[in-house]
């Protein structure tokens, strides 16, 4: 597995309370037309905390079938819990899941130390290649630069999706794995200056709902290294990166999913449709990019 280029966050797509088969299916087919490295369900994006085990487990299922070896699953598998965390990890492992992204955990806030611990007991007894994520404005703990290079040192801890919103964190995470871990931007307005100072890839929310668009803006910076043309497209979209966010991830992109007629307006609870004001906000500027019932812009 190259662990490069545009990962989507999967929403998971509910119908009547339940979980869409049909819809996720179509979306996975859709992120797989639109150039997509791989795909990563059981995510904050895709509302993991409110899934039973049962519905976790069976959605890395159909990812993987639906995937169908045509790109990498990387499943979600964190947890607040290091036990359930390596429950859920070998879970994924014996599901067919190519690697495994773990959240620090939340809640419980632990010292670096116990960050380390954690990792490292998830990743002795699983031999699952594990994505760190770094989300300090969801867990409440930020895992420093150093904590992270410590963990690189681990053979099967194989990257860091980094959400902590510091360009100073992503470039002291470079710097003390001397440019040799992989590191995963985990905010898409980000993006564009997180590869500038050593990320290679993003695991994103955006790509949801137009996964060839970051896909040309990652082309432009790292292949083909026309750095104006990359500048253009990022600038060009960040209308759309901060929309994704006028309210908490997922409730918008599963709206514009909603309206691009891809999945049900369901959520679970607590989490729930937007207000009238922001859901007419957001149709406007998604009709602003020429987004269709589709799922795919105007040509």
């Amino acid at each position: 597995m190259e662990l490069k280029g545009i990962f989507t966050a999967l929403v998971t797509p509910f119908r009547d309370g339940g979980l869409d088969e049909k819809a996720l299916k179509n979306l996975i087919g859709f992120q797989i037309a639109g150039g997509v490295d791989g795909i990563v369900p059981c995510g904050t994006t895709g509302e993991a905390p409110t899934l039973s085990y049962e519905e976790h487990e069976k959605v890395i299922e159909l990812a993987v079938k639906y995937a169908g070896g045509k790109v990498p699953v990387i499943a979600g598998t964190g947890s607040n819990s290091t036990a359930e965390a390596i429950e859920l990890t070998i879970s994924a492992k014996k599901l067919g899941a190519d690697a495994c992204l773990l959240t620090t955990p939340y809640y419980n806030k632990p010292t670096p130390e116990g960050l380390f611990r954690h990792f490292q007991a998830i990743a002795e007894k699983t031999r699952m290649p594990i994505i760190l994520y770094n989300i300090p404005g969801r867990t409440g703990i930020n895992m420093t630069p150093e904590t992270i290079a410590e963990l690189a040192k681990i053979r099967n801890i194989v990257g860091i999706k980094e959400a902590a919103g510091s360009l100073t964190q992503v470039s002291e995470i470079y710097r003390l794995t001397k440019g040799r871990f992989t590191i995963l931007s985990g905010d898409d307005n980000l993006f564009l200056p997180m590869m500038s100072v050593g990320a290679v890839g993003v695991i994103s929310v955006f790509s949801n709902i137009m996964p060839k668009e970051l896909k040309a803006l990652y082309k432009a910076f790292m292949i083909e290294k026309n750095i104006a043309k990359a500048i253009k497209l990022h600038t060009g979209l960040m209308p759309l990166f901060q929309g994704m966010f006028i309210e908490t991830n997922p409730i918008p992109v599963k709206e514009a999913l909603y309206r691009m007629g891809m999945i049900a307006r369901d959520y679970r609870l607590p989490l729930c449709p937007m207000s009238d004001k922001n859901a007419a906000s957001l149709g406007a500027l998604l009709g602003e990019y020429g987004l269709t019932g589709k799922g795919r812009r105007k040509a």
